[in-house]
């Protein structure tokens, strides 16, 4: 709080208050300062917020993550090029992380390797923060991500696997169905799709994934 001066003091002069400065918070500021919505290629130092988010999605629902924190730190480190963020204000809301691949069909070990330079990208997870869910989010993240992986030299598709529930998803997103996935997790068995870069992106839609 200001204090009063005396006009009267020898040592001061008489002077008159500035009107109080409006104190701005830190979130306000914030709110200035980042982009309203932003989409880019994850870090290792993004990989807390990955795994949060993926832990909370998966957990809940099958009891498995596809990726472990370490998982994400290592693919976060040897491919960022092929994952992709969506940000608001700073914050992660939904994310997509693939590596590398070389061969017809994903196979046991693409859970775990990147292969360098590769034809193929294998899209691990697709995941949103839950209370972004139900908004569309996940189409519009995957839209942006195979046009963004459509511009990268040297890749020709995009493969995954899914439950079946999440095949029509899929579908609309423009993949194919290639049958049963040789992969299996605590005894959940998964469909194989893929999806051919370099023609035209499907459509967005509101799927409230």
């Amino acid at each position: 709080m200001a204090q009063q001066v005396s006009s009267s003091s020898p040592f001061l002069k008489p002077f008159f208050l500035k009107p109080p400065v409006r104190a701005v918070s830190p979130l306000q500021q914030r709110r200035h300062t980042l982009p309203a919505s932003e989409f880019r290629n994850l870090t290792p130092q993004d990989a807390i917020s990955v795994f949060e988010i993926e832990r909370e999605a998966f957990i809940s629902v099958s009891g498995e993550c596809p990726l472990t924190l370490q998982e994400v730190l290592s693919f976060l480190s040897q491919c960022p090029e092929l994952s992709l963020g969506w940000f608001e204000e700073g914050q992660l809301v939904a994310f997509i992380i693939g590596s590398g691949w070389d061969k017809e069909s994903l196979l046991q070990e693409a859970m775990t390797q990147h292969v360098p330079n590769p034809p193929t990208v294998h899209i691990h997870v697709l995941s949103v923060h839950r209370h972004c869910r139900q908004q569309g989010k996940g189409s519009i993240l995957l839209w942006r991500y195979l046009q963004y992986l459509s511009c990268i030299p040297g890749l020709r598709r995009a493969l995954l696997i899914c439950e079946d529930f999440l095949v029509p998803f899929y579908l609309k997103a423009g993949f194919k169905e290639k049958g049963p996935s040789v992969i299996s997790v605590s005894n959940m068995h998964f469909q194989e799709m893929e999806y051919t870069l370099g023609g035209q992106a499907y459509t967005r839609r509101n799927s409230g994934c």
